[in-house]
């Protein structure tokens, strides 16, 4: 998860079978007090939008094809920020051991993240 100007806040590792969407309720639980979360449409469920309003949160997040609910409410010029997360994960691969995942154990992989997430972090 990154802040408004794209810097990480938050992030958790899950193995590559792992819907991206089943670990969303866990960060959205520690998100501190957000006034919208974008999202892409992997995230497009009824469950994850009714956590994000109990957080009082506004959710931008555009609905996928099969989708009962339409878009309506849905504010295009907000979602155009998601390429803030997309930057995030750019500047992240940056770092050869993160972009290979060198390191197999998942506790050496959080701290590889973790310590380069530092690195983004320090202004430099």
């Amino acid at each position: 998860m990154v802040d408004g100007y794209g810097w990480p806040v938050e992030f958790e590792i899950t193995g590559g079978e792992v819907n991206d969407c089943s670990a969303a309720p866990d960060l959205i639980a520690r998100l501190p007090d957000a006034k919208a979360i974008v999202a892409d449409k992997s995230y497009d469920s009824e469950w994850l939008r009714e956590q994000i309003a109990k957080k009082e949160t506004r959710a931008v997040i555009p609905g996928k094809r099969n989708s009962l609910k339409g878009n309506a409410d849905m504010d295009w010029g907000l979602y155009r920020y998601r390429h803030l997360v997309e930057n995030a994960f750019a500047r992240l691969k940056q770092y050869r051991a993160i972009a290979t995942r060198y390191d197999k154990l998942k506790r050496n992989y959080e701290s590889m993240v973790a310590i380069a997430c530092v690195y983004l972090w320090l202004p430099m």
